[in-house]
């Protein structure tokens, strides 16, 4: 289940996005949709990188009944990258709640062996999606 915190006007399917988390987990995900402003601040604050960024993925500490964590996006990269790629903003927003969900379920593409990059194309697959973040960068 999705707990959503939208700060913008971007429009959230939010039916879809909570199939796709109802696919890899039971627990709660916190989803915050905001501004390029916001999201640099907690890059910032959290990562010391002082830039923009499309998404941020911040797991809770694994109890029972905690929540999984929370995954922030940034809408100015959601439209951005949805106009690049000639997709739809529900896609492009599905794809970057994705690459953020397989950050809190433990995958990091920074230091894995491809296992991330497999899972988000499976789950691209399963849902009928454009290429996503990790794939549409492969080399």
């Amino acid at each position: 289940m999705i707990e959503l915190e939208n700060k913008t006007p971007l429009s959230i399917n939010e039916i879809f996005l909570n199939k796709i988390a109802s696919s890899l987990t039971n627990k709660h995900i916190e989803l915050i949709i905001t501004t390029n402003e916001d999201i640099k601040i907690i890059n910032k604050e959290h990562r010391g990188i002082d830039k923009d960024t499309d998404v941020l993925s911040f797991p809770y500490e694994d109890m029972p009944m905690a929540p999984l964590g929370s995954i922030i996006i940034s809408y100015i990269h959601v439209k951005q990258k949805a106009e690049e790629f000639g997709h739809t903003e529900d896609d492009e927003l599905a794809l970057l709640f994705i690459h953020g969900l397989l950050h809190l379920l433990g995958f990091d593409h920074e230091v894995d062996n491809g296992e991330m990059r497999l899972q988000e194309k499976n789950i691209i697959e399963k849902f009928n999606l454009p290429n996503s973040l990790i794939i549409r960068t492969e080399g």
